[in-house]
C-alpha cells in the first residue's frame, strides 16, 4: 500500500478527533473562559507561570514527544504494520488524548495540583501515597531508558566490526548543538523575562534564527565524548533543570525545541508526500512472534506496551498536571495543548511507521539498525530529495531525536522530585515541628539528588534491557490516573463515563505485560543468564509497581463504586 495513502487517512481521523471528540469532551466537562487559572493565581515565577497558549503548547509536546513515538511503532512493527496504525490511530484519539487532556483538566480545575494531590482530595491520603511511590519509581524507568538512548546517540566514538574505533561526527555535533541550547535557552528566558510583551511574531523568529546559528556552530564545532562520560553530563544537566525556575531553562527550551521538532515532522511528511514510498512491511504477521532463540511474544499485550508514547503514555498525565498545568493561561487552552499536542505525537508515531515500512527489507524491520538509525536515515533520505546535503540531514535529524528524549528527560526529572517530596508531605503548618529526617525529603536539592541517583543505576543496563519495563509502567500509570480523574469527575457532577472502558483495557495489557515482565526475569536470574544490575533490580522495581498497582487501583475504584454522595463528602472533608 502507498505510505502517502495511508498518511492521509491517518491524518483525516487525527484532525477529526479533536475536533469531535475533544471538542465534545470540552462541552461536556466544561470549560469557563473567564475562571482565574492556577497560573495567574498562584503566580510565582517559578513554577507558577501565566504563559501564552502556544509556549504551553511547546512545552507539553516538547517534554511528551520523547524516544517514544519514535522507537516504539518501529520496535511493534515486527507484529506487521496494519495492527500498529489501528492502535496508533484508535489509541491516540480514544485513549492518550483523552487522558492527557483530562489531567489537564482536573488539576487546573484543583489549583495546578499534581494527580497524586488530586487523588488526595478525593481519594484520600493513602491513595495519594500509593499513587506518589507509583509514579516515582516510574520516573526513575524513564530517567534510566532516556538517558542511555541521548549518552549512545551523542557518543562521540563507534567502534568498527575489526574492532577499530572511529569518531561519530553526527553524534558529537548533535551533542554540541544540544549543550549550546541549555544556555541559549537560559538567554532567551531572560530576554523572555525582561520584555514580557514581546510580539509571538517576534519570539518565532528570534527562536528560528537562534536555532540556525545553534546548527551551524554545532557543525563546526562537535563534542567527542564517550557514552559514558555523557552520562553524567546528562545527570548534572538534569539536577539543574530540575531546580531552576521553569522561566529559566525548560519554557524557553521547549519552545526552542519544539520549531526543531515540527520542522522534523513537516520534513517528514513532506518526504513521504513528495517520494510516497511503498509500505515494504507485512500487513500482519501473526498473533505470536518466535525469535530466533526460541523465545515468544504475543501481540496481547506486547503491542500496546511496546508501541507505548505514541497512542497512550501515563507518563504525559504528569507532564500535564505537574507543569503544564500550572502555566495555563486560559481554560479555554487546555483542549489545544492537552489534546492537541498528543495528536501531534500519534502522527509523529504514524510517521515513524512509514518511514520503517519504507527502508523494510523482505517486509521486516531492518535487524542491523536501532529504531533511531531507521527513523534518522530514513527522514534523511527524504530530505535529500529536497536538495539538503546527507551530511547536514544526518546531524539535523540526530539532534531531533536526541531532543526528543532530552527534552522529555528535564521535565521527568523535576516530576520525579516532585513525586518524591509528595511523598513526604506534611499538613503541619509549623515547620518547626517537622522532624529533620522528613524536612531532608521535602528540600528540593536532596529529593533531585535522591532520584538522579537511582535513575543512573537503573541506567547502567541499557535503554534495551528497561524498554520493556517502562513500556508497561508507563500504561499502567496511564490506567491508574484515568481513574482518579474519573473519581474527580464523578465527586464534582461531571461525566466521566467515557473513561470506564479505557481504563479497564489499560489495566488488562499492563499487568498482563508486568507479570510477564516478572517472571521473564526470574527465569534469567535463576538460569545463570541474567544480572543483578539488570535483571535484578528490574525486578524489584517491576514487584513494586505491580504491588503499588494493584493498591491505587483497589482504592480509586473503591470510591468509583461509591455512591456520589459518599465521594462528594470525602471531597468536601479533603477540601
Amino acid at each position: 500500500m502507498n505510505s502517502l495513502v495511508i498518511l492521509l487517512i491517518a491524518g483525516i481521523a487525527l484532525l477529526g478527533g479533536y475536533l469531535l471528540y475533544g471538542r465534545y469532551l470540552a462541552k461536556t466537562w466544561g470549560i469557563d473562559e473567564k475562571a482565574i487559572t492556577p497560573a495567574v493565581k498562584y503566580e510565582d515565577g517559578k513554577d507558577y507561570v501565566p504563559s501564552s497558549k502556544l509556549t504551553v503548547f511547546a512545552h507539553q509536546f516538547s517534554s511528551i514527544a520523547g524516544a517514544g513515538p519514535v522507537q516504539g511503532p518501529i520496535l511493534a512493527a515486527a507484529f506487521g504494520w496494519v495492527p500498529c496504525l489501528l492502535w496508533l490511530l484508535f489509541g491516540g484519539v480514544f485513549f492518550g488524548a483523552v487522558q492527557d487532556f483530562s489531567a489537564m483538566y482536573a488539576s487546573v480545575k484543583n489549583d495546578g495540583k499534581s494527580i497524586g494531590m488530586v487523588i488526595e482530595k478525593y481519594i484520600g491520603k493513602a491513595g495519594r501515597r500509593f499513587f506518589s511511590l507509583f509514579c516515582w519509581l516510574f520516573t526513575l524507568l524513564v530517567i534510566a531508558a532516556f538517558t542511555s538512548m541521548v549518552s549512545s546517540t551523542f557518543n562521540g566514538f563507534t567502534k568498527a566490526a575489526d574492532g577499530t574505533t572511529a569518531r561519530n561526527f553526527n553524534g558529537a555535533a548533535a551533542a554540541t548543538i544540544s549543550m549550546l541550547f541549555i544556555f541559549v535557552a537560559m538567554a532567551f528566558g531572560l530576554v523572555e523575562k525582561r520584555f514580557k510583551n514581546m510580539k509571538e511574531g517576534v519570539r518565532v523568529a528570534v527562536a528560528i534564527g537562534l536555532l540556525v546559528v545553534m546548527f551551524a556552530v554545532g557543525m563546526a564545532m562537535p563534542m567527542y565524548l564517550t557514552a559514558p562520560q555523557w552520562n553524567y553530563v546528562i545527570m548534572a544537566y538534569l539536577f539543574a533543570a530540575s531546580v531552576m525556575p521553569m522561566w529559566l531553562l525548560m519554557q524557553p527550551r521547549d519552545y526552542l525545541t519544539t520549531f526543531m521538532l515540527l520542522g522534523m515532522i513537516v520534513g517528514a511528511v513532506l518526504g513521504l508526500v513528495v517520494a510516497h514510498p511503498e509500505m515494504k512491511l507485512n500487513a500482519f504477521n501473526g498473533f505470536v512472534l518466535t525469535a530466533a532463540n526460541g523465545s515468544q511474544s504475543y501481540i496481547f499485550p506486547t503491542l500496546f506496551v511496546t508501541i507505548a508514547c505514541g497512542a497512550v503514555s501515563g507518563f504525559h498525565s504528569l507532564v500535564s498536571s505537574g507543569t503544564s498545568s500550572k502555566t495555563v493561561k486560559n481554560e479555554k487552552d487546555m483542549l489545544f495543548v492537552g489534546y492537541g499536542a498528543m495528536v501531534v505525537e500519534t502522527l509523529l508515531g504514524v510517521c515513524s511507521l512509514l518511514v520503517c515500512g519504507a527502508v523494510a527489507v523482505n517486509g521486516a524491520v531492518p535487524a542491523d539498525l536501532t529504531p533511531f538509525q531507521i527513523f534518522s536515515q530514513g527522514v534523511a533520505g527524504f530530505l535529500s530529495t529536497f536538495g539538503v546535503p546527507n551530511s547536514v540531514a544526518n546531524v539535523f535529524m540526530t539532534m531531533c531525536v536526541s531532543a526528543l528524549a532530552l527534552t522529555s528527560l528535564d521535565s521527568v526529572a523535576r516530576i520525579g522530585r516532585m513525586s518524591f517530596q509528595e511523598l513526604f508531605a506534611s499538613d503541619e503548618t509549623d515547620k518547626a515541628k517537622i522532624p529533620a529526617w522528613q524536612k531532608l525529603c521535602l528540600n528540593q536539592y536532596f529529593a533531585t539528588t535522591i532520584t538522579l541517583f537511582f535513575g543512573y543505576l537503573l541506567c547502567l543496563g541499557g535503554y534495551a534491557n528497561v524498554w520493556a519495563l517502562f513500556g508497561s509502567a508507563n500504561q499502567m500509570l496511564a490506567a491508574l490516573v484515568l481513574i482518579g480523574v474519573a473519581v474527580f469527575l464523578k465527586a464534582t457532577g461531571r461525566n466521566g463515563k467515557m473513561l470506564y472502558v479505557p481504563m479497564v483495557i489499560m489495566l488488562t495489557v499492563t499487568f498482563s505485560a508486568i507479570i510477564l515482565n516478572i517472571i521473564g526475569n526470574v527465569k534469567a536470574l535463576s538460569s545463570g543468564t541474567g544480572t543483578f544490575l539488570v535483571n535484578g533490580l528490574q525486578l524489584i522495581v517491576a514487584a513494586f509497581l505491580i504491588v503499588l498497582g494493584v493498591l491505587v487501583a483497589v482504592t480509586c475504584i473503591k470510591k468509583l463504586l461509591a455512591t456520589k454522595a459518599e465521594t462528594a463528602e470525602k471531597a468536601s472533608s479533603a477540601a
